[in-house]
């Protein structure tokens, strides 16, 4: 969250989660302030782009909702 909100005042996060904790977690995130050098290094270890793909593997997906 700390990442995404250093990123620029043009970015709306949605934060999506159905757990307190993980909520808790977030709302901490928001409380984090990281400068450049701390982004750069985050952005090294896990480059734009690392999460593409799919969400789920083939053998997941068990219904209609690959489809919605």
């Amino acid at each position: 969250m700390a990442w995404l909100l250093a990123k620029g005042d043009h970015i709306i996060y949605i934060p999506g989660t159905r757990s307190i904790t993980h909520f808790k977690e977030i709302i901490e995130g928001t409380k984090i302030l990281l400068n450049k050098e701390l982004i750069n290094d985050i952005e090294k270890i896990l480059p734009i782009g690392w999460a593409h793909g799919e969400r789920y593997s083939s053998l997941q997906w068990i219904g209609p909702e690959k489809y919605c």
